[in-house]
């Protein structure tokens, strides 16, 4: 079986890439790959610290079902902003967005 811990430092790595990916990034669909990221390393927390504070229970594996649906739903409404957006500007680049602000 594999320790709780090292669930932690996957969680820890996803999200801190992330992070990473989400400000070094200008591309829209790269930044919304690094949120995902960011998503994903939450949902493995949830998991984790529900096996390793209620071993018996699964709250943290419903609550963690309930946060993929939720990151569905968001990146389907992200697809869909992002497609508005390169056929308004003729690019997916988040400096593009910026001539919205006139």
């Amino acid at each position: 079986m594999i320790p709780v811990e090292c669930y932690f430092v996957l969680s820890a790595l996803l999200f801190f890439i992330g992070v990473y990916g989400f400000i070094s990034r200008r591309n829209l669909l790269a930044m919304l790959i690094s949120v995902e990221l960011i998503l994903n390393a939450v949902e493995i927390n949830f998991a984790a610290f529900n096996r390793l504070l209620y071993p018996n229970h699964f709250e943290g594996f419903f609550m963690s079902l309930f946060g993929i649906g939720v990151a569905a739903a968001e990146t389907a409404v992200a697809i869909a902003i992002m497609i508005n957006v390169y056929r308004l500007f003729n690019s997916d680049n988040v400096d593009s967005i910026q001539n919205m602000k006139r």
